[in-house]
């Protein structure tokens, strides 16, 4: 018994070291996920890199790569085959390019300060990968002793592992392993996991953040049990499921915002931070099988857009949203991509830089809780806040294609925000009336930083530091500085002497026009100075604290 208990210590202690560890990097981050075959006219990896700093702009945080292992020949599924029929786990698709082309690909991508997620397909392989040959063993078969599809699937050109054979599963450990040494992956979407056994991801899980802590990994799958088995992130499935879910139904008239509220709640008793979930209005399943945002949402697709990309823990973006994708991409064929001018672009840039920048809408136990905020109008208005430290956001959707009038309830919005898209100041005093047209949205936010419209072509032209207002002061003023480009960037407050008295800011930031406070009540008066430094450029000015 006492070795028992000594053996459950150690695996409950391995659980808490090793899983949930991500948030060191991830915590204000989205997902972009990548189809490589789809994504240019060569469906290569050399060209998807001429995207990168169009991605990066976007604000995408994660890329994660469908499976870019060459594909089976056996029992294929048109021309080119399902990306998840894998011939070889430690091959590349030669279509896609080389190893070697995947590597200077993932070192691009760091470089831009993204992060890569590998798709992991554990629980089957195709007809004609090796492991039929060198270890039958590891396969479910039938009563003749045949290979067979994954049990209760339609997936004709794939076969079942038996994950009960040791040799099996040391070997997937192995293999994942070899992608973190080999090309410094920064993580796994592991596909179907609930064809596996719980026990296998567990073990899995601690053996590869034993070697790389900091890895990312995602689940397909909506279960609780997930996040105690070591994955970082699972599926938020409740919102859009195979063509259904609560979004789908609004678009129909079936739901309205008391679901989308229901849903939040559950969400918050189920996944506690720091456990992530990810939310999505399309994935490759979504928009090849069931339809494209516009197919299942029409005009609601961009107020749902917004709500998942701002409602809680981590939103997706699948390969050509941003260009307002309104086509069903062929699965197991060439169907390239049209890339074009599309609002949706500068929609999910505003909001997932704005996620980089208000902790309010940070991953996990870094951000901020959603609470819904009461109307008059509560099945079709659904509005909330979320709020950490000094930021918070405040937005309100309607769920409906009628415009509606409603008075907002409560105090938990009150105050003054920034409109996230116009840059507008606005004041929300209780009761507030509101009127909303059909399916628009409003996003409000304070504690960003960000004061100007998110457009490239007003950024600031030069780095500019401004005099504080008021000067002098007591015990609080305002500091006013301008950025060109994304740079990294410190605000520090001296005295006389020049002795270091505050950090207000050390830290990257994007081009724009910000404001600082700077309180001093700890400070005795006198003559300060506040220094900006930023890309070679420094600037000193005086200020005067007055008691």
């Amino acid at each position: 018994m006492k070795i028992l208990r000594s053996a459950l210590l150690i695996i409950i202690i391995t659980i808490k070291l090793y899983a949930q560890d991500h948030q060191s990097w991830s915590y204000n981050l989205s997902i972009y996920e990548v189809n490589v075959r789809q994504y240019t006219n060569s469906g290569t990896f050399a060209e998807f890199g001429t995207h990168l700093e169009r991605l990066k702009d976007l604000g995408a945080g994660i890329l994660w790569f469908m499976p870019i292992h060459p594909i089976g020949v056996q029992n294929r599924i048109g021309s080119l085959g399902s990306y998840y029929s894998v011939k070889d786990y430690y091959g590349v698709n030669p279509e896609f390019g080389t190893l070697e082309d995947f590597k200077s690909l993932v070192d691009s991508i760091h470089t831009k300060g993204m992060y890569v997620l590998m798709d992991w397909v554990g629980n089957h392989t195709s007809w004609d990968n090796s492991l039929t040959i060198t270890h039958p063993e590891w396969y479910v078969k039938d009563g003749n002793g045949n290979f067979v599809p994954p049990p209760g699937t339609i997936w004709s050109d794939v076969i079942q592992l038996d994950h009960s054979k040791q040799g099996l599963r040391d070997y997937m450990i192995d293999a994942m392993k070899y992608w973190i040494n080999e090309a410094d992956v920064d993580g796994f979407r592991c596909d179907a996991v609930s064809f596996m056994p719980l026990d296998f991801w567990t073990t899995a899980i601690t053996e590869l953040k034993n070697i790389k802590p900091g890895i990312f990994m995602l689940a397909e799958d909506d279960g609780t049990e997930y996040q105690t088995a070591g994955f970082d992130m699972s599926y938020g499935w409740g919102l859009l499921a195979f063509g259904t879910g609560i979004l789908p139904n609004i678009a129909n008239g079936i739901n309205g915002a008391n679901h989308v509220s229901s849903y939040s709640t559950q969400e918050n008793n189920n996944y506690p931070a720091p456990h992530y979930r990810m939310y999505f209005t399309s994935n490759h399943d979504e928009n090849s099988w069931h339809g494209t945002v516009y197919e299942l949402f029409g005009e609601a697709a961009e107020n749902f857009a917004v709500l998942i990309s701002t409602f809680r823990s981590m939103p997706l973006i699948y390969s050509g949203q941003e260009a307002g994708l309104n086509h069903r991409l062929a699965f197991f064929d060439k169907d390239e991509i049209v890339w074009q001018a599309d609002p949706l672009a500068s929609i999910y840039r505003t909001l997932f830089h704005l996620k980089r920048e208000n902790k309010a809408l940070w991953n996990g136990n870094a951000g901020g809780q959603s609470q819904r905020v009461l109307t008059t109008d509560n099945p079709s208005i659904y509005a909330f806040i979320r709020e950490k430290d000094n930021h918070r956001v405040f937005e309100i959707f309607n769920c409906t294609d009628d415009e509606r009038t409603f008075i907002l309830q409560g105090n938990l919005y009150t105050g003054y925000y920034r409109d996230s898209f116009t840059n507008d100041s606005v004041y929300f005093f209780e009761n507030a009336e509101v009127t909303l047209p059909a399916w628009d949205y409003k996003v409000y936010e304070i504690g960003s930083g960000i004061t100007r419209v998110e457009n490239e072509e007003a950024f600031p032209e030069e780095f500019t530091l401004s005099q504080n207002y008021p000067n002098p002061f007591n015990p609080s003023t305002t500091i006013q500085f301008s950025l060109p480009q994304h740079a990294f960037v410190t605000l520090k407050v001296f005295d006389l002497l020049g002795r270091e008295v505050a950090t207000l800011l050390d830290e990257e930031m994007r081009a724009g026009l910000y404001t600082k406070t700077f309180n001093a009540k700890n400070l005795s008066s006198g003559i300060y100075f506040y220094s900006l430094c930023s890309e070679g450029f420094t600037q000193t000015k005086k200020l005067m604290i007055i008691k």
